[in-house]
């Protein structure tokens, strides 16, 4: 048996520490412990190694305390996994881990107890938890630290665990397995009363026509007790539930009560799932693909013999996804798993239902926007035999323990939002999935309609296979582009709402036909700017360096970096003026000016004010695609592969606020936002029109969208990124200093860039202040260093690594937070 352990704790470490190993436990990788840390915190981490390696002389040695569970939460593929995200990411292991995890699989510290105030079965209870009990009080929480301390123990976690799912302990505050599992009641006879065949003296201790006489006769019906009782066997009878039996005899919860405490009924708890599955409704031999998704998929097959990745470009309504489906049911009919990926929750709803009916209970979801609860009992269930063959999810999806993966379906390869931001790993999840299915000896389709232009650069060099579907399903036209020139329209004062004349005329002739139309604007709130008309004055956050957005709904101002709200000032502080004008759009601005344009539509706006949980992105879409909602007014949630069938006008308000922007990928991510949301029109059999309004008629990006050209586009984009050393010719790594003091920040951002030059003289740009130098009373300098082909990324990784050492035990610099965004976006 190991004598130590490498633990893994959820915090931001470098490594796992190490502890020794009691005797009297067996512990396996993946196993979760309970270990102290410091003097008094007690933690639960991961064992990720065990070895006899002594550690250094005069290292404090302190011993695992706990085991949690029984078999591990981890397998050691993951561990494998999470190992390659630390390096290649830039962050600690503890990072990956805690962001890995569904919170209710992480004990919480500072646990705070209280007695249940409901009665308390103290016999029932071991000698240590009678003498927990008896320290704890109603009215005041008392500490986990302070309970161990009081009975002379070092950990009693396991202990008050017990109690709290027994019910005889609440939990006022944090360390606490959050994760409970979901039980229900269920009654039956003893077993003595079937083994006797004692139930006719049941019956007649009972008063005939009272509630306990017809709640033991409903039972006796629901459970089937006529053929257990006569060949006296207790294992024949049918599960009854609580729920079941009250059913039957209405108000007959006092008699229920009555006829256990007697010893008529026995109650017993049942674990429940809480994880909702589909019912398959239908097979894809009753969904035929067409010729071009067949050679389509013959195509996919042809390229996974040469390739582990393939690229699927197919133009939208394409039909892409019964492609998708027909390669899920060939990996499943194989025994393997299959992970789809999409970039939104929104679109889970959607395919959620579509794929539900064609594989029905072989689909597990997983995404944030469930409760934590059923995240932690799918994450349980995929370690087991009864395992999900087929996992739809976004990006958290991967750290999910997978037995045997065949194939990942990125979906939207492009999407940005498979990145993620913040707090590390600042992961790229499309990127992530190349390594977990290499890892695993998975394929991987990454499909879209406008592919990121590192993937298709790839493909084009042969490093992926390349796989297009040029015509849309049914022969379906793409839309017919109108371009509006909104300048020459406010010249001409023939634009007097956010809408051109012929965008209004196109909604009415769609609200006319009993279609719908959509509206885009990638800017949420009713107006990103309120000034003084007299003297200018804007309300910035006091916090970050940027105007406040105008909320009209709820007559606030509200800071879209840090979340911070104020109240709407009734007078300018500069110049007590009560004039106040509101400059640009929002999506809220321009719903109220469709609403007033066409007062009989029924209106519904789709962002992240509107869809913070999972329930309001289901209404949503529901309501608009049953026809329940005439015109949608969204943000780029609208552009992520969204099927209605009865769009016929897409509305492009703002193009040219996507151009403008200081980033090197603005060009392309406009053609990919712009191309992708005129793809929500026509999908049915009819050929839509979109009005994409804009002020820049000449831009080249106009002519590319409306002539769907992505070829002249990507052509374009590569002859400017090798020029300028961007990718997919070099690497990006961004560097962020943040301090609370702008000269402390200034000063820290001299000296690293005096450790880094040298290292790379040409390639490291900055320090600069970004757009928005403050965000949380924090002042932020920012370096863009450009990493040539020729660099090996260990070689880099080291030099960044003795940086940041160097920096982080620097006098000068306490309070300094340095990170590494690693290919950002």
């Amino acid at each position: 048996m190991p004598r130590f352990a490498d633990i893994l704790l959820p915090l931001a470490l470098e490594e796992a520490l190490t502890y020794g190993v009691p005797a009297d436990l067996q512990l396996v990788v993946g196993q979760r412990v309970v270990v102290q840390l410091g003097k008094r915190k007690r933690y639960t981490g991961f064992v990720v190694r065990l070895h006899d390696e002594v550690p250094a002389e005069g290292v404090e040695l302190k011993f695992v305390e706990e085991v949690v569970d029984a078999t591990p939460l981890l397998r050691e593929e993951q561990l494998r996994f999470w190992e390659w995200l630390s390096q290649y990411y830039m962050c600690t292991k503890g990072e990956v881990l805690k962001a890995a995890l569904p919170s209710g699989l992480k004990l919480e510290s500072e646990m705070r107890l209280t007695r249940s105030e409901s009665p308390t079965q103290v016999e029932e209870m071991t000698p240590l938890q009678r003498q927990v009990f008896q320290l704890l009080d109603v009215e005041k929480p008392i500490t986990l630290d302070d309970i161990a301390s009081k009975l002379q123990r070092a950990s009693i976690i396991n202990t008050v665990r017990q109690m709290i799912e027994r019910g005889w302990v609440e939990v006022r505050e944090a360390m606490r397995e959050s994760f409970r599992a979901r039980t229900e009641t269920y009654v039956k006879l003893p077993d003595a009363v079937v083994l006797e065949d004692k139930i006719d003296v049941l019956f007649d201790s009972l008063r005939k026509g009272g509630k306990p006489y017809a709640l033991l006769l409903a039972y006796t019906d629901l459970a089937r007790a006529t053929t257990a009782l006569r060949l006296r066997n207790p294992k024949l009878l049918a599960e009854v539930s609580r729920a079941q039996l009250l059913q039957r005899v209405e108000g007959g919860d006092a008699a229920l009560r009555a006829l256990i405490e007697k010893g008529y009924l026995e109650s017993y708890a049942v674990e429940v799932g809480r994880l909702k599955t589909c019912a398959a409704t239908e097979t894809l031999g009753m969904r035929p693909l067409n010729d071009h998704q067949q050679r389509a998929l013959g195509q996919i097959h042809a390229s996974f013999e040469q390739h582990d990745i393939t690229l699927l470009h197919g133009v939208t309504s394409s039909g892409k996804t019964e492609v998708y489906m027909k390669l899920i049911e060939e990996v499943l009919a194989q025994g393997k798993q299959v992970l789809y990926m999409l970039p939104e929750i929104a679109l889970t709803t959607q395919i959620t239902t579509r794929l539900g009916r064609v594989f029905g209970d072989k689909m597990g979801v997983y995404h944030s926007k469930f409760p934590d609860a059923e995240r932690v009992e799918l994450w349980q269930r995929q370690l087991t035999d009864k395992a999900f063959p087929l996992i739809l999810g976004v990006r958290s999806s991967l750290f999910l323990p997978f037995q045997n993966l065949g194939l990942i379906i990125v979906d939207e390869e492009h999407e940005s939002s498979y990145k993620q931001q913040d707090p590390a790993p600042r992961y790229h999840a499309r990127d992530a999935a190349l390594v977990l299915a290499q890892q695993l000896g998975a394929k991987v389709l990454l499909g879209t309609a406008t592919p990121s232009l590192e993937s298709y650069y790839k493909a084009r060099q042969g490093r992926y296979g390349l796989v297009e579907m040029r015509e849309r399903f049914g022969g379906v036209q793409l839309p017919e582009i109108i371009v509006e020139d909104v300048k020459e329209l406010k010249r001409k004062k023939m634009m007097k709402t956010p809408f051109s004349p012929r965008l209004k005329d196109e909604i009415a002739g769609a609200l006319e036909r009993k279609e719908q139309a959509i509206l885009f604007l990638n800017r949420r709130g009713y107006s990103p700017v309120l000034d003084c008309h007299k003297c200018g004055w804007t309300p910035k956050c006091s916090q970050c360096d940027v105007s406040l957005t105008y909320h009209q709904r709820e007559q606030r101002l509200v800071c879209h970096y840090c979340g911070k709200s104020y109240d709407v000032p009734r007078t300018c502080p500069n110049c007590h003026e009560a004039d106040f004008r509101d400059i640009g759009y929002g999506t809220e601005k321009i719903q109220a000016a469709i609403e007033a344009v066409f007062p009989n539509a029924r209106t519904a706006r789709m962002d992240l004010d509107t869809t913070r949980s999972r329930a309001a992105y289901e209404q949503i879409i529901r309501k608009f695609q049953q026809g329940e909602t005439d015109i949608l007014i969204g943000t780029q949630m609208l552009t992520k592969g969204l099927d209605f069938d009865r769009v016929s006008v897409v509305g492009i308000i703002n193009a040219d606020q996507l151009t403008n922007m200081p980033d090197f990928r603005a060009h392309e991510r406009a053609f990919q936002m712009l191309s992708q949301v005129a793809g929500r029109a026509g999908r049915r059999g009819k050929q839509g029109k979109v009005v994409l309004q804009t002020r820049q008629v000449d831009h080249p990006l106009t002519n590319q969208v409306v002539t769907n050209d992505f070829f002249g586009m990507y052509a374009e984009q590569m002859q400017e990124r090798q020029y300028f050393r961007y990718p997919p010719f070099y690497r990006v790594i961004n560097i962020y200093l943040k301090h609370r003091d702008d000269r402390t920040v200034e000063a820290a951002a001299a000296y690293l860039a005096s450790l880094l030059r040298p290292h790379f003289p040409t390639d490291l740009l900055g320090p600069e202040r970004p757009l928005v130098a403050r965000v949380q009373l924090q002042y932020i300098r920012k370096f863009v260093l450009k990493v040539a082909p020729n660099f090996l990324p260990a070689s880099v990784r080291t030099t960044l690594r003795a940086a940041y050492n160097v920096m982080r035990n620097h006098p000068d610099f306490k309070g300094l937070t340095i990170y590494y965004d690693v290919d950002p976006l």
